[in-house]
């Protein structure tokens, strides 16, 4: 007859080895405490989803409110007032000769032009698109015109190649190199009404956000830190269901 330490007698855990069923409880946290992360994962992205939402909303209302005057809002020293997103008016005289092409990255083709305004300084003005570099500009208006749209503060810098004589953004201290005027700080772009009455399409515009709800993304970031807390505790639930099957199984096999 075999003996319980033949090869063919019952089989014995290996010393330290966890108890039965101690796997499955430590496949059962881990999977539960994955899912419970995932969860707070998934909840933290949503709320960041609201975060950006909350902030296209705001900046869509800023630029709906009622037009103010642009040279009332930045003083002469360059000072600007709360302007940047709003929609602004000024009167000015357009400078045929200083105008230049912005080739955006998505393709697009703005026409920038230089409306010299009444105490002597230059606004930027994108008056619309064109289909391509190539293509016929129509001339801005003549005389003394009321130009309204919403009022931008330089785009930021890009290093993308562009044709001699073009940009890649409307970057104002680029512009500096190109128009002798003093320059507004920030620039204004038509309406859509406005660049087509002057035989241009309209151009988008890209307008400022950053004053979303901050509760917002306090959640969103809470969310996350209740991610990283969880996965931290079923790692060590886990280990600690394993270090407690092996103790149980050692307790076993001294006591036989």
């Amino acid at each position: 007859m075999a003996g319980p330490d033949s090869p063919t007698g019952p089989s014995r855990s290996t010393p330290g080895s966890p108890a039965p069923g101690t796997r499955l409880r430590q496949w059962l946290v881990a999977v539960l405490g994955a899912a419970v992360c995932l969860t707070m994962l998934v909840l933290g992205l949503w709320q960041m989803r609201v975060f950006e939402a909350k902030e296209n909303e705001n900046a869509a209302l800023r630029a709906q409110q009622a037009a103010v005057p642009l040279l009332e809002n930045v003083a002469a020293d360059g000072t600007v007032g709360d302007v940047y997103g709003r929609t602004v008016t000024v009167t000015g005289t357009y400078l045929p000769a200083e105008q230049v092409l912005v080739l955006d990255a998505d393709g697009a083709v703005r026409v920038l032009s230089a409306l010299q305004v009444e105490d002597g300084r230059v606004l930027a003005v994108v008056r619309g698109t064109v289909p391509a570099v190539s293509s016929t500009i129509p001339p801005p208006p003549a005389g003394t015109v009321a130009v309204a749209g919403v009022f931008l503060p330089s785009d930021a810098a890009d290093q993308r190649a562009v044709p001699a004589g073009t940009l890649a953004s409307v970057r104002l201290g680029a512009l500096a190199q190109v128009w002798p005027q003093q320059l507004l700080p920030g620039y204004v772009t038509l309406s859509a009404g406005d660049s087509r009455a002057q035989g241009l399409a309209p151009a988008t515009v890209a307008l400022p956000t950053g004053e979303g709800s901050l509760q917002n993304i306090g959640y969103a970031l809470q969310w996350w830190v209740f991610a990283a807390f969880g996965a931290f505790m079923t790692v060590r639930f886990v280990r600690a269901l394993g270090r407690r099957g092996s103790l149980g199984t050692l307790a076993e096999e001294e006591d036989e």
